[in-house]
């Protein structure tokens, strides 16, 4: 994802996605520890995603005020 499509949703499209990518993280690392993990750079992807949906919200809830 970038930050560009991150931008274009609304506030409940992002929510819904940060609790997707929460959940993805959740599974990803559950793998991990299993050893069953294969694309061990998904770890980094989702995490980077996180942040940018985090960021795109807090920018739409300052730019709200």
């Amino acid at each position: 994802m970038k930050a560009e499509e991150a931008r274009d949703m609304t506030e409940d499209q992002l929510k819904d996605r940060l609790l997707q990518l929460k959940k993805e993280q959740f599974n990803l690392r559950f793998q991990r520890a299993s050893g069953q993990l294969e694309k061990t750079s998904r770890i980094g992807e989702v995490r980077k995603d996180i942040a940018r949906v985090k960021t795109v919200l807090r920018q739409k809830t300052l730019a709200s005020n």
